[in-house]
């Protein structure tokens, strides 16, 4: 199974944004040069996150801002922000009602399916912004030495 990238591309941007706050203007620009994508991806990300309350965005040459405490936004505030819920499983359309598997595929997955969901979703509510940037700040002393 692989996701699309919108929330990596999200999480790249909020850590480039704590990490450049002082120091740059956080522009789409800027933005696409560190996650190597075109601006239009940059805006269209800034706009969701937006959208949910993760930043503030000043047009222009504004650039991006953190809404919130790191602390308080976590990976699943990320990833609903970003991410349509149905795109974590999508079930084939027409399972067959006439072969005695394909009319009783629901029965055996539904539910798996749900608590699996629910197990990332447990998962991404116990991560927060801040635990990213720490690792982020690990990463980048341990590169520069």
């Amino acid at each position: 199974m692989q996701f699309s990238s919108r929330m990596t591309i999200a999480v790249h941007i909020l850590l480039a944004i704590a990490e450049f706050a002082d120091k740059e203007k956080t522009t789409s620009t800027f933005l696409a040069q560190s996650v190597n994508v075109h601006p239009v991806i940059i805006r269209n990300t800034l706009g969701k996150l937006k959208a949910a309350g993760i930043v503030h965005v000043r047009a222009g040459e504004g650039g991006a801002t953190l809404a919130n405490d790191p602390q308080k936004i976590t990976l699943l505030d990320i990833f609903e922000a970003v991410e349509k819920e149905e795109d974590l499983f999508h079930f084939h359309e027409h399972p067959n009602p006439q072969c005695p598997v394909g009319k009783n595929m629901h029965a055996i997955l539904d539910q798996r399916l749900i608590s699996i969901q629910n197990a990332m979703r447990k998962e991404m509510r116990a991560i927060t912004l801040q635990d990213l940037i720490n690792d982020m700040k690990r990463c980048i002393q341990t590169t520069d030495n």
